[in-house]
């Protein structure tokens, strides 16, 4: 009697995938052509890389390992914390301080013998485009909009319309709380992640003068206590979040300031969340998304079934929702419409003033942007020698530098592209 291999495949483990790759069904996509062939390139042949080894990126791994995919890269650069234990289900006590990409990888091979994972613990932005080229499929499951932005916009300029290896087929999923997504992003073909940013909630940020001057709200006053009260009492000591004698120290500042301002809400909790920025995750959120991003992996690889098109979003908060649809290219968009932003300025408007308004717009979501045209400098955010050489341009007209109908470059830190505005004056 033989004895199977420590690494060959489980008897049976690919039964119910085998079912659906073995013939066609109501909705089989016409391309499908069932038996050995999907089955091979599923198993031999594909290459999946997933971003992200949180709670997200668990369920992902472990769905992609049991489906048949066997060669798998994951890429994250954080650590694990005791925190994340109550739902990154590959990770143990014991593991608290590891890279979260190595462990998860060491658990998924230990568990599912004859699946490769390799790890990588770092950023996506330290390898290059030929890295990217190797896959084919990436699926993101990051909490970061802006790690989402760069890995969008490489996968765009990546597109070779004269070589069809180039066009990577991006599969984004996130969860906030019992909210989430998945959706799939062909790159210059159907709307990228750019194109839909206004669909994010605004991100909390208030401007300075406002928690200085005049708090409305009790993020004000917290804002005000961490951004402004802490550096002038503690100098360069650095706050830690995690410290409760850190927080309860905000929580006494802001809670005064409130009370100056007769404003209500200050709570504990509320001081850890927006210091933190704390989104809750809830586990059973995570399987569902990654299931879905998992589902449309399959289907892509084996054609077995049409893909998405392109947006499924769920809704957990009042029973289960769930909806479909198809979301739309942007023309406007800087990443994959290519056309220049029409911005309408007051002409009574500075530098400072349009600074302030991309900031807020929803649709671009920049920070600490820099700006020149063609021929001159109207800000630049760094280095410091350049800073201060524009910084006289921020309360200067901006209708005094800029001609109608001319072009500004946008750049910043987080974008991985230049943003171009077409300037109109009402």
């Amino acid at each position: 009697m033989s004895v199977a291999s420590p690494l060959s495949p489980l008897p049976g483990r690919h039964y119910h995938v085998d079912q659906i790759l073995d013939r066609p069904g109501p909705r089989t996509d016409p391309a499908f052509v069932p038996g050995e062939t999907p089955k091979t390139f599923l198993r031999e042949q594909s290459k999946i890389l997933v971003i992200g080894a949180g709670g997200l990126g668990c369920e992902i791994l472990a769905n992609l390992a049991l489906s048949g995919f066997n060669d798998i890269h994951v890429i994250d650069m954080d650590t694990i914390d005791i925190s994340n234990l109550n739902r990154q289900f590959l990770f143990r006590p014991k593991d608290v301080g590891k890279p979260k990409a190595i462990v998860a990888a060491e658990f998924i091979m230990r568990r599912v013998p004859g699946v490769k994972v390799t790890p990588y613990f770092g950023k996506i932005q330290d390898k290059d485009e030929d890295y990217y080229l190797q896959f084919n499929i990436i699926i993101c499951g990051l909490d970061s909009v802006e790690a989402r932005r760069w890995i969008n916009a490489t996968l765009v300029n990546m597109v070779d319309p004269e070589n069809g290896e180039s066009m990577k087929p991006l599969i984004d999923g996130g969860t906030e709380g019992f909210k989430g997504q998945a959706r799939l992003i062909l790159p210059t073909i159907t709307s990228c992640y750019e194109c839909s940013l206004d669909m994010l909630n605004k991100p909390t940020a208030f401007p300075i003068c406002t928690i200085a001057n005049t708090p409305r709200l009790p993020e004000h006053c917290i804002e005000w206590a961490s951004v402004l009260e802490w550096p002038r009492v503690h100098g360069d000591k650095k706050m830690d979040t995690d410290d409760p004698e850190h927080i309860g120290w905000l929580y006494k500042i802001a809670s005064a300031r409130a009370k100056e301002f007769n404003i209500e809400g200050v709570t504990w909790a509320l001081t850890q969340g927006v210091v933190k920025n704390i989104i809750p995750a809830i586990a059973s959120t995570n399987a569902i998304i990654a299931a879905s991003c998992c589902s449309e992996a399959l289907k892509i690889v084996t054609t077995c079934a049409p893909y998405i098109n392109n947006y499924m979003m769920f809704i957990g908060t009042e029973s289960v929702y769930t909806y479909t649809f198809e979301h739309e290219k942007r023309p406007e968009c800087p990443v994959c419409g290519g056309e220049t932003i029409d911005i309408s300025v007051g002409k009574e408007w500075t530098v400072e003033r349009l600074i302030e308004v991309l900031v807020e717009r929803q649709d671009i979501q920049i920070k600490k942007p820099s700006l020149s045209t063609s021929t001159k400098q109207l800000y630049l955010q760094a280095p410091k020698q350049l800073e201060q050489a524009t910084r006289p341009n921020l309360g200067k007209l901006l209708s005094e530098l800029v001609e109608e109908g001319d072009q500004i470059t946008v750049t910043a830190s987080s974008l991985p592209f230049n943003l171009s505005l077409r300037v109109t004056y009402v």
